[in-house]
């Protein structure tokens, strides 16, 4: 049977991974394909890096315009990442009546809704199965395997570099900025870390999977991201201590009102199986109202990692290239015509459980008067530790854990303790999730 024919945009450290598998693994991806799936083309501005990785055995061309443009290519694969001329490429592809395969979370986040778009009324399918948790067919288990239920939530350890930093920081007891150095060195975290450290990375994996999980466009500008960079050490012991580990989570959780779309760092119970999920591994929990909890966990970056999910999107494409459109699963999981514009809940509106730690001075009815604001505001007290002054200090830290509250309450409570004149600086708030 003729092959189909692929056009590889970038050959860096996932395209080349792409390439490589794709070779190593022809017999076995054409015999699960039913046609052999062949790379044609490769475009990429480092001809050298590009022969280097193909050896010489593909044509290459440093014009991606080009490729998106030649007959011969049936699926493009767009491994360019970024928002700007790879945005251009895809529609110019999906333009051309191209299939189109990519990684790129942060163009599908913020212009997924265009793109799905413009492939819906060509009649052409866009796959993106590498564009979150890398390896994990994350997906794929949203969009086919869940089916039958209604998704009620979900929550992803879903950046590698974060997890890497707080596993680091809870074994060692090192601060934030060390780690960062460190998993610099070791490649962990880019040498601008800003995505990954301030959660955007995990937000625009979150968008993406609450668009599949609740049938809503992509919003990523409504999502509340909040990142690890002013995660103090202190806060990862006390947690420790209290059987909880912190993770940065990615939450997205349906609500009579709307949909909550979340990044934070959050406590869970040491005890689920998430919170132990360590080094630069990810994860997502997924709640469905009729198989009850299921988690999904691997690699969620890396060459081949990534490059698996990349294939695996090119052998659904190829098994489906020549069927009728309107049979296909649709991109978002629900057909286009039900996807319903859900609003996106702020931050405030949030229903979840807190860790407070407070700076206090060391002297009765201290406890009293910060207990009491929280009562007056229907804010209930799950767990309570009040740390020792160490010798020779009037001031001491409390640590309170809180039932369920809106965290526009919260917020409130929080502005009050932090008016009392016994009470030192800000009140450190840490969003909790039992999962």
């Amino acid at each position: 049977m003729k092959p189909i024919n692929v056009g590889l945009l970038g050959i860096g450290t996932v395209g080349g991974g792409t390439f490589t598998v794709l070779k190593r693994n022809a017999e076995e991806i054409s015999r699960r394909a039913g046609r052999p799936i062949t790379i044609t083309v490769v475009a990429d501005k480092n001809l050298d890096l590009a022969r280097s990785v193909t050896g010489g055995s593909v044509r290459l061309t440093d014009d991606a315009f080009s490729v998106v443009a030649d007959p011969e290519v049936d699926i493009v694969v767009e491994l360019i990442g970024g928002y700007g001329v790879a945005k251009e490429l895809v529609l110019k592809a999906i333009e051309n009546g191209k299939h189109v395969v990519t990684a790129n979370k942060a163009l599908l986040a913020v212009h997924g809704n265009e793109i799905f778009g413009a492939a819906q009324k060509k009649g052409v399918m866009v796959a993106f199965e590498a564009a979150v948790a890398g390896g994990i067919p994350i997906i794929k288990a949203l969009r086919e395997g869940l089916t039958a239920n209604r998704i009620e939530w979900l929550a992803g350890i879903i950046n590698g570099t974060t997890n890497f930093i707080l596993s680091e920081m809870r074994d060692r007891g090192l601060s934030f900025a060390e780690v960062l150095k460190e998993a610099q060195a070791l490649g962990y975290a880019e040498a601008d870390p800003t995505f990954d450290i301030e959660g955007i990375d995990a937000a625009h994996k979150a968008t993406i999977m609450s668009a599949i999980a609740f049938g809503i466009p992509m919003q990523f500008d409504k999502a509340y991201i909040e990142g690890i960079t002013r995660l103090d050490a202190i806060d990862i012991v006390y947690a420790e201590q209290l059987g909880y580990r912190i993770k940065l989570l990615g939450i997205a959780r349906r609500r009579e009102q709307g949909v909550e779309l979340r990044v934070h760092p959050t406590l869970i119970p040491a005890k689920r199986l998430i919170a132990n999920v360590e080094g630069a591994m990810n994860a997502v929990l997924v709640q469905g109202d009729a198989v009850g909890a299921t988690l999904y966990y691997g690699k969620g970056a890396g060459a081949e990692p990534t490059a698996s999910a990349v294939i695996a999107d090119l052998v659904d494409v190829t098994r489906l290239h020549t069927s009728d459109p309107e049979h296909r699963v649709p991109h978002l999981a629900f057909q286009p015509d039900q996807v319903r514009d859900v609003p996106v809940l702020p931050i405030e509106e949030v229903i979840t459980s807190y860790y407070l730690r407070m700076r206090v001075d060391d002297k009765p009815g201290v406890l009293a008067d910060i207990t009491r604001i929280l009562a007056e505001s229907g804010i209930s007290i799950e767990a309570l530790s009040q740390k020792e002054a160490a010798e020779g200090e009037s001031q001491t830290d409390i640590i309170m854990l809180t039932h369920q509250t809106v965290e526009r309450s919260a917020n409130a409570a929080i502005a009050r303790i932090e008016a009392l004149p016994v009470v030192s600086g800000k009140v450190t708030k840490l969003r909790m999730e039992s999962l």
